[in-house]
């Protein structure tokens, strides 16, 4: 397959969907200032825990909210004392009894889940919990991890290109989590309205390093195994990705994967601006559940691994900024990207005609 096609670069991203904001940990009784989808936002947790997103704005002179101060559950403007309850609404203008019936601040859906704070960005009547991106083993208790969050100078769409199309580790990241087997071996991709997945199983391989490592913490072991990457776009821009090795021919092609290990990374773009995003990531595993020692050192080394990618992405957005009329052909191993590149353009298309 060359199918030849050009990346949307501009207002590329649907506003009715959730998107991350913060981790949990992250979100702490104070003010936090984030921009989603090129809209600035001030963030903060009330006393009983809940998270607040509204617009960073005064009403009254635009100053950024992120700039005042939190007074109890209530948000004071830095510049003349203005107070906004956690609705947007205004309660407080110095020096008047009345208030202006129209002094608000948009205030943005929040909801805390899987371990980060999402904010829908859209229609608020659309805004259904339900859609949220299943992340669910970065909070499930047979699964352990942690993970970082990268503001990285790119669009959104080029990391899910990236992660859709992991033939890239064989070059990248030579010496840790790739290998010839990666860009040699062959994969299928299949999709629907929502997701696209990529499959790729490499059978009786020698295992990269960081595989290798992981394996002997619970089997020692060093021979051959069977090494799987099942990569699942969710619309538009989650990408949770199945990973792990075997021992060769123990039965994990067809689901038993007892004589191995097995992770998830887990992956999500939040949109900041049209060339910049925020990316949220964890890698968990189902190993050595209560070594906090591994979930540390697997942290850093993926966030060692990620610094690659970084460093590539921002030198790709560059060299598309330098030439804005390029068009791009697509390979076989773009297939992926591809389909989930057409599955956002469609929700986009959808809003725009709605």
């Amino acid at each position: 397959m060359s199918v030849k096609t050009t990346f949307t670069m501009n207002e590329s991203f649907p506003m009715n969907a959730w998107y991350a904001t913060a981790w949990d940990v992250e979100l702490k009784h104070e003010l936090l200032a984030r921009t989603v989808c090129n809209k600035k936002l001030v963030l903060y947790r009330k006393k009983d825990g809940t998270p607040v997103v509204l617009e960073d704005a005064c009403w009254h002179r635009l100053l950024p909210l992120s700039k005042g101060s939190l007074r109890d559950d209530t948000v004071v403007c830095g510049y003349h004392g203005l107070e906004y309850n956690s609705d947007g609404r205004c309660s407080y203008m110095p020096s008047q009894e009345t208030i202006n019936p129209s002094a608000c601040v948009r205030s943005y859906p929040a909801v805390q889940k899987y371990r980060f704070i999402w904010v829908w960005m859209g229609d608020p009547a659309l805004a259904d919990e339900a859609k949220i991106p299943d992340m669910h083993w970065n909070d499930d208790p047979e699964w352990a991890g942690d993970g970082k969050m990268i503001e990285v100078k790119c669009n959104y769409r080029l990391v899910v290109d990236n992660l859709m199309d992991l033939t890239h580790e064989t070059f990248v990241h030579a010496g840790s989590i790739g290998d010839r087997n990666v860009a040699e071996a062959p994969f299928d991709v299949h999709y629907d309205e929502h997701t696209a997945t990529v499959t790729r199983w490499m059978k009786g391989i020698d295992p990269p390093p960081f595989w290798k490592s992981q394996l002997n913490k619970k089997i020692k072991y060093d021979g051959r195994v069977d090494r799987w990457q099942v990569i699942k776009f969710q619309a538009p821009c989650t990408v949770n990705i199945d990973v792990g090795v075997a021992i060769a021919d123990t039965g994990a092609p067809e689901g038993d994967r007892s004589q191995g290990v097995n992770g998830y990374v887990l992956n999500t773009m939040t949109p900041s601006t049209n060339q910049t995003c925020y990316y949220f990531w964890a890698f968990v595993r189902n190993y050595n559940l209560q070594d906090q020692s591994n979930t540390i050192e697997l942290r850093e080394g993926v966030s060692r691994i990620f610094a690659q990618d970084e460093d590539i992405l921002e030198a790709q957005q560059a060299a598309i900024n330098a030439n804005p009329e390029r068009e791009f052909y697509n390979l076989n191993i773009d297939a992926g990207a591809m389909w989930s590149r057409r599955i956002t353009d469609k929700m986009v298309e959808k809003e725009q005609k709605a």
